[in-house]
């Protein structure tokens, strides 16, 4: 969740107004309303945030670290995030061997037995603790008609917002979130879906689809149907398939996850 989207819920959680948080922050309602919505280029300064996490009941410094951090260039910020996680996951993994049935002898535990169990094959304690890899979110796509972005390109390799996705290894992988009901029952609106470019596409894969003539994109499923045309078919059956020839396509990069919400926070 972004700093806007936190500052945002725990004020409407509280039910208050903008005009009430800006004028006890010391801020124009119009900044704030940009604050919350993301749209200021920098985090606000200290000062700012102090006072939002007073007036919003925040722990103190809670605000600050997010900023702090949202400041932090990409690449840092990434090493940081990948190290961070790393950590957690050898806590883990320290926690399930201290729970183990076995007891260390004498109260010591043995590294060379704890290096050959993560290095078995049987073992899958370090695969179902894998941090994931940091995929960025581009922004939406269509799950409806053709939909034009502003994004330059695809995949892009930087973005505001990250999530992690386990056994997700393409260094090109992005995510977006679904717009649009021509895609349910299997995705719905809202729903984080995915993609890897370096994939092999097969007839029949979901895929993020951009267009050749004015980059806009769509999210169908795929068939490669006779004569090298391709068909791109909503599963929802109120949208009608679609038939386009190659060239009119310069983009095919197949789902390989989803994440769906099963409840608004």
């Amino acid at each position: 969740m972004s700093l806007g989207e936190l500052i945002r819920n725990r004020r409407e959680e509280k039910q208050l107004t903008q005009d009430q948080v800006a004028a006890r922050a010391g801020i124009s309602k119009p900044y704030l309303s940009n604050i919350e919505t993301d749209r200021i280029k920098n985090p606000p300064s200290d000062g700012v945030l102090d006072r939002l996490e007073e007036e919003l009941k925040f722990p103190a410094g809670q605000l600050r670290k997010l900023a702090h951090l949202a400041r932090t260039p990409m690449d840092i910020r990434a090493e940081h995030e990948s190290l961070t996680a790393e950590v957690e996951k050898l806590r883990s993994i320290l926690k399930q061997l201290l729970a183990g049935k076995r007891k260390p002898a004498k109260g010591a535990a043995k590294l060379n037995a704890i290096a050959r169990r993560l290095k078995s094959p049987k073992s899958n304690v370090s695969g179902m603790l894998s941090a994931g890899k940091a995929v960025p979110i581009i922004n939406k796509v269509s799950a409806g008609y053709p939909h034009h972005f502003t994004d330059l390109d695809y995949p892009p390799s930087v973005a505001d917002e990250y999530v992690r996705c386990p056994d997700v290894h393409d260094a090109q992988a992005f995510a977006a979130h679904i717009v649009g009901d021509s895609m349910e029952p299997n995705y719905t609106e809202g729903d984080l879906v995915i993609f890897s470019p370096n994939a092999q596409v097969r007839s029949g894969d979901d895929c993020f689809v951009r267009f050749t003539k004015d980059n806009s994109t769509t999210f169908k499923r795929f068939y490669s149907d006779k004569g090298g045309r391709i068909r791109l078919q909503p599963l929802n059956d109120k949208y009608p398939a679609e038939i386009y020839d190659r060239d009119d396509i310069n983009g095919l990069w197949p789902a390989v996850m989803r994440i769906e919400r099963i409840r608004k926070a």
